[in-house]
């Protein structure tokens, strides 16, 4: 016999949880960002060793999302998101008490962990829960909350590491926590022997949606470190000058996220996964020859709408099959791509500016020309 359906207000406060944990994951990974000066200083590991915060955050997070959308759909959405919650909220926990430099990076990692097995679920369970004709846009507003927490992450981080980092991660554990009381929708109910295999996460288009998710965020979202290095060997600009600049990818991110699903709803997730590459490209192989700060600051902020057309059109189209497995394989992509970014475009950005902005726009059209035409 099966319980009673939740009460609307219950249901509402779901739904809304799904949308907060949107914000949830790149807010805890970015959240080191703006304090490794103060981590170093605390933990006794110098700045440059601080920064593997970000690594280890992020390397777990992608590996395990190859198959962490499965494993969840076999063992249950909503307890799946639940129980990695609760093991955020120790993580953040753990970060907030470490004193060692070994055993902060330990937490960071067990956070991208636990990470890892809420964000393809959430998305699945936003996409269950709302109309086909409607997901672009519900896929828009989760990418505005995804942008914002990209966004806020340097900020509040250094907001805290004023007073003291470890607020930040005790922050971090009490919004977790908060999520995992309010739970998600229910899991719809399952077939007989309908057991999610990895094997099925795999499928066409999949893998190639991996890919063009790969390749546009190496060449969009993972190129904010090339942005700094060019405006600082350009133009001089101080490290609080460069972070305001490259705010302006999530802010714009954050501000056309919802016109971008509506979009995707209107024309076809296929059609803005190419304009979204195609302009990307346009502009980051601009910023290789713009005479002035300001005019990379204008470029970069518009290169965050060209990464909400590509982001939320992947989404939507991989969100179509209905597999959380699939939606954990591109977004594994995704994660992957911008953490090869240095490696694919310093080399080249070395021999010259034009070169490595050059190099990320033509990055960026292979992943148009790679989009699934059917």
């Amino acid at each position: 016999m099966t319980g009673a359906p939740p009460r609307p207000t219950v249901a509402r406060i779901r739904v809304a949880a799904l949308y907060a944990g949107g914000f949830l994951g790149p807010f805890g990974g970015g959240i080191t960002a703006s304090m490794l000066p103060e981590l170093g200083a605390d933990l006794g590991i110098s700045p440059s060793a601080a920064s593997a915060s970000l690594t280890a955050y992020l390397l777990p997070f992608a590996l395990l999302m190859l198959v962490s959308g499965t494993l969840g759909e076999r063992w249950g959405a909503a307890r799946t998101v639940r129980t990695a919650y609760v093991a955020y909220v120790l993580f953040s926990l753990l970060a907030a008490v470490a004193t060692v430099g070994w055993l902060f990076l330990g937490a960071r990692a067990l956070q991208g962990a636990a990470n890892a097995f809420t964000t393809p679920l959430l998305l699945s369970s936003l996409a269950a829960a709302t109309p086909p004709e409607r997901l672009g846009r519900a896929l828009g507003v989760m990418g505005s909350l995804q942008a914002a927490g990209m966004t806020s992450a340097p900020l509040v981080g250094g907001l805290a590491a004023a007073v003291d980092w470890r607020a930040a991660f005790v922050g971090v554990a009490l919004v977790a926590a908060l999520l995992a009381a309010a739970g998600l929708p229910a899991d719809p109910p399952a077939e007989p022997g309908d057991r999610p295999r990895l094997r099925d996460a795999w499928r066409p288009p999949v893998p190639r949606l991996g890919l063009v998710a790969g390749l546009a965020w190496a060449a969009l979202g993972g190129l904010a470190f090339l942005v700094a290095l060019r405006v600082e060997d350009a133009f001089t600009l101080g490290a609080g000058l460069r972070g305001a600049l490259l705010t302006g990818f999530g802010v714009a991110g954050l501000l056309t996220a919802r016109l971008v699903g509506a979009g995707v709803d209107r024309v076809g997730p296929r059609v803005t996964i190419r304009l979204g590459a195609v302009l990307g490209a346009v502009l980051v192989a601009a910023v290789g020859v713009l005479p002035s700060p300001i005019a990379v600051a204008a470029v970069w902020a518009l290169a965050g709408a060209a990464a909400q057309l590509v982001l939320v059109g992947v989404n939507t189209l991989v969100l179509r099959g209905g597999t959380a497995g699939g939606v954990s394989v591109v977004q594994a992509g995704r994660f992957l791509g911008a953490a090869a970014s240095p490696a694919l475009f310093l080399g080249a950005y070395h021999l010259s500016p034009v070169v490595g902005f050059g190099l990320a726009g033509v990055v960026l059209l292979a992943a148009a020309a790679l989009t699934p035409r059917r």
